[in-house]
Parts: structure tokens; C-alpha cells; sequence
């Protein structure tokens, strides 16, 4: 089968089609037949080697987390699923394994049907982004209509759920976003949303009880100025110094650095799909062939877009 992998660390010009075995299924997983994988930010931080304490070095990686297709082979303890089904999933590990690939084995844990009332390509953006909504939903504690929070970069994957998860809550939620995503962040639920192109939102006046950093370019540094005394500061991006050095600096401070760490589960998927069934709107700005996934990645990489970036596998 085609598959996308790297045998060093480095830009999207190190990727390659290769030809790889078929995975061969244990009693607990499915094969999947991939029709399309999403791109996340965690997919370059890996290939580019910056998160090699965690992902280890050793060649060739596959790349890629979140993937839709269906169901060609099950395993003989898998109950829920059968050939034919369409599902969308995330591989075990994302810092070792990859959904770049024609087919994909997983177990059947880390597997959903897909909803009817979304696409391939939408169904592959849920997982990764969305669960580190929830998870970013889950570290911000009590919030309510009085709770005021900063969402920086908000109309990228993570953003789009975030807002319209937010707005559940009813949160008083600020966006940041550029001038393309006004009118997304504004639909998504967004009380006021600032344009970065026409307004520096440092230097408001304004402080927040929690400012989350999904664009990686503010930093916690940056943020305290807008931090009330006692807020949270939330790094879904973050440097793997910065994962012990945050819990050191936090006993010392009001202003709290927590970084974000998550993974895919029943539990978080679930309460997507509900969410999805009720209308959540998720936007894939583009969908790239998979003869082009080094320019899918290129363009991801640059940002600026509203929604997630797909790979489609025919």
C-alpha cells in the first residue's frame, strides 16, 4: 500500500511516498480503509524533531493522528463494527505511528461511526482538535456567564470547536482572529472578536480569567499583561522544557501557566458526537489530493486559514 513516511527529521520536503506492507490485524483491532486524514499542528512539531524526547528518533515515521474511512477487516473480539462501516478514528500513538496511508490498523477503541450528517473529510478533523477542546474545557474549570476568556488564533480546528463549545457554557468569550475569520468567530459564538491586523490586543486595558493561546505566538510571557491576579494562562503548544518548568513557576504565582496535554477517548468522543448531531459546525478550508500532501502540508504550516486542513485517499 502508499503511504506517507520521513526517514529524518526536518521541513514537509523530507516526506516520501513509499510502498509499505498491508497492516495485519490483532483480535482487538479493525483495518480501516483510509479515505481521509487531517493535518494538525503536532504533526510538523514531531517531524521537525522538536518534540523528539517524547516521539524518540528512530526511522522511518509515518505522520498524521486523525483519519475517516471504513472498515474493511475486524478483529475476532471486536463487537460494535463490521466490514463496511463507515468510521473515523486516531492512531494509538501519535508520536510513533501515522494514518498517512491507505489503510490503517487501530484498535477498535479509538474508533466511531461516522455520523451521516458529515463527510469524510469533516469526520477526520474531529478527534485530535476536538478533544483538546474538551480537554481545554475540562482545565478551565467553573465557568459561567462572569467568566471572561481570550482566545487567541480562534478560528483554526481547535478554535472551531472551542468557540461553539464555549458558547454552550456561556462564557463571556473574546476571539482573536484575522480579518477572514471575524465573520467565523462572530457565527461560532464569539461575544467580540478583535482583527490582530487592526487592533494589538496586549495593549487593551482589559484582563481576562483566562486567556488560551491556540495560534503559539503569544506566549505566557506576553499574556501576563492581560492576566487578571488570579487567571490561567492555557498552552495547548507547548515546548517539552516548558511541561515541568510550568508546575515549578505556578507555586510561586496567581497568573498560572498550565499546559495541555491530550488524547482521544470514549468518553471525549462521545460528547463531540453529541455535539456534532446537534449541529456543531465543523470547516474544512481545503481538501488537498494525496498526490499533493507535501504542498497540504506547506499550507497548513503557513496558517492563516479558518477550519481544518484534509488529505483525501481515494
Amino acid at each position: 500500500m502508499k503511504a506517507i513516511a520521513y526517514q529524518k527529521f526536518g521541513n514537509s520536503n523530507v516526506l516520501q511516498t513509499v510502498e509499505q506492507p498491508k497492516p495485519t490485524i490483532n483480535s482487538n483491532q479493525v483495518l480501516v480503509k483510509v479515505k481521509a486524514f487531517s493535518i494538525n499542528p503536532m504533526d510538523w512539531k514531531i517531524r521537525k524533531g522538536e518534540m523528539k524526547l517524547m516521539s524518540g528518533s528512530k526511522f522511518p515515521k509515518n505522520t498524521a493522528a486523525d483519519f475517516a474511512g471504513i472498515v474493511t477487516e475486524a478483529g475476532s473480539s471486536v463487537n460494535g463494527f463490521k466490514i463496511g462501516d463507515e468510521v473515523f478514528g486516531v492512531v494509538k500513538d501519535m508520536m510513533k505511528e501515522g494514518a498517512s496511508a491507505e489503510y490503517v490498523a487501530v484498535p477498535a477503541s479509538l474508533i466511531w461511526k461516522k455520523p451521516s450528517t458529515v463527510n469524510f473529510f469533516q469526520a477526520a478533523s474531529i478527534p485530535v482538535v476536538g478533544t483538546a477542546a474538551l480537554t481545554a474545557l475540562q482545565k478551565m474549570g467553573k465557568i459561567d456567564s462572569g467568566t471572561t476568556i481570550l482566545v487567541n488564533g480562534a478560528t483554526g480546528g481547535f478554535g472551531m470547536f472551542l468557540l461553539q463549545l464555549l458558547k454552550q457554557r456561556g462564557a463571556k468569550v473574546t476571539a482573536v482572529t484575522s480579518n477572514k475569520g471575524v465573520e467565523f468567530a462572530k457565527k461560532w459564538g464569539a461575544d467580540t472578536v478583535i482583527d490582530y491586523s487592526k487592533e494589538n490586543v496586549l495593549l487593551s486595558k482589559l484582563t481576562y480569567d483566562i486567556v488560551i493561546d491556540l495560534s503559539g505566538k503569544m506566549g505566557y510571557k506576553s499574556a501576563r499583561q492581560i492576566m487578571k491576579p488570579k487567571s490561567i494562562f492555557l498552552n495547548p503548544t507547548p515546548k517539552p522544557i516548558e511541561i515541568p518548568g510550568s508546575i515549578l513557576k505556578n507555586l510561586f504565582t496567581g497568573k498560572k501557566h498550565i499546559v495541555l496535554l491530550s488524547s482521544p477517548s470514549l468518553k471525549h468522543t462521545n460528547v463531540l458526537l453529541n455535539a456534532v448531531m446537534g449541529g456543531l459546525d465543523i470547516e474544512v478550508n481545503k481538501v488537498f489530493p494525496f498526490t499533493q500532501y507535501k504542498e497540504a502540508y506547506q499550507y497548513a504550516e503557513k496558517g492563516g486559514y479558518i477550519g481544518k486542513v484534509v488529505v483525501e485517499i481515494n
